[in-house]
């Protein structure tokens, strides 16, 4: 006879890879039930683009059969509750559980393409995904998602009007370039463009979301100062070219982050046109903007490498063609991307759990 303790003590062998404690201890087993040798369990995973999902899962039939009985038929299903650290900082925002800053030191090193595509590859793999364009002086994602010309709608939300992000490609978007005539430069003084990152962030609503990027203007300006002062990031993203001058100016916008009045996690560097590869020659790859720089100063100033991400001609196409390049299917760009998601939404998991284990010291 299998018993319910059973199942928990052999499931308490299963340890989360990431968050470095068992299944059990955290609290991610659910509605066990028992029906003679057929044993039925929930797994509730940190998030729904869990990268671990299949691993986790063969780990849990595994056990019950090692530690319970051999014969037994396991049925696990897995859903998610999006981990969060942002409990008691939810005046703004109140119904997204992460707020994640896409950076870079410098322009022209494919930030918004690297925002475009990780943001589409989230919401592909099940997770509810915002993006919020904070571009001000360029703003870009309006072409990507294809939405150029299109304007948010108005609704009143418990008294006050605000705005609704346009879907595209299962991803909520706001963008400044709605609002401003894209023939024109936007020529605002600092006071001006953080009132207008403000508002996408305070007068739009936003509802319910696991993942909440914001693809931020290069360099390490008022925009970045007004958005870590005024909303409660989870954690920050830079990108760079393997380049000496990119990784010099990358480096600057990780310390900007570091500065103790401001503290925001670095989740990791992301390199991007890391090596072109031709495509009549797959195997070969070409260190155009020089070789593995980001690795280098990743584990120079200790964070993680999220991914190194090729020169391919395909990502250009579909940023320009508004149709992010990820979404191509069982092809090599929509696996990379959904690695390096994986890899994403893994830090934030690590930085979640790290910050509830020292409010439990506290």
């Amino acid at each position: 006879m299998i018993l319910r303790e059973d199942v928990l003590s052999a499931l308490g062998n299963v340890m989360e890879p990431d968050l470095g404690k068992d299944l059990v201890t955290l609290n991610m087993i659910q509605d066990v039930q028992i029906d003679g040798n057929k044993v039925s369990f929930t797994v509730v995973l940190t998030t729904p683009a869990c990268p671990m999902k299949d691993f986790i899962h063969n780990a849990c039939v595994n056990a019950i059969k090692h530690y319970v009985h051999q014969d037994a038929e396991v049925e696990v299903s897995m859903t998610a509750n999006t981990s969060s650290s942002r409990q008691k900082e939810r005046t703004m925002l109140p119904g997204v559980k992460n707020i994640i800053a896409v950076s870079s030191g410098k322009g022209g090193v494919g930030k918004s393409t690297i925002a475009a595509n990780l943001a589409v590859t989230l919401a592909e793999l099940g997770a509810r995904v915002g993006l919020i364009d904070a571009d001000i002086y360029g703003p870009s994602v309006p072409i990507m998602f294809n939405v150029e010309g299109e304007m948010p709608a108005v609704r009143m939300v418990e008294g006050k009007q605000m705005m609704v992000p346009i879907e595209s490609y299962g991803v909520k978007v706001l963008s400044i370039g709605f609002f401003a005539d894209t023939a024109q430069a936007i020529a605002w003084r600092g006071p001006m463009a953080s009132k207008a990152l403000n508002q996408l962030f305070a007068d739009a609503d936003w509802g319910e979301l696991d993942y909440l990027l914001v693809d931020l203007p290069p360099g390490t300006g008022d925009i970045h100062l007004s958005l870590v002062s005024g909303v409660p990031l989870t954690g920050a993203i830079v990108v760079s070219t393997p380049q000496k001058v990119a990784l010099a100016d990358a480096e600057k916008g990780v310390a900007m982050f570091r500065i103790p009045s401001i503290n925001v996690p670095v989740l990791g560097i992301i390199e991007n046109m890391a090596w072109f590869t031709p495509e009549e020659l797959p195997q070969n790859k070409y260190y155009i903007f020089g070789k593995e720089g980001a690795k280098e100063l990743a584990e120079k100033i200790n964070v993680p490498l999220l991914g190194q991400i090729p020169i391919v001609q395909g990502i250009r196409e579909g940023a320009d063609f508004g149709h992010p390049a990820s979404l191509q299917p069982n092809s090599v760009l929509s696996s990379l991307f959904i690695t390096l998601a994986g890899r994403v939404v893994q830090q934030i998991a690590i930085q979640n759990a790290a910050k509830h284990a020292q409010k439990e010291v506290h």
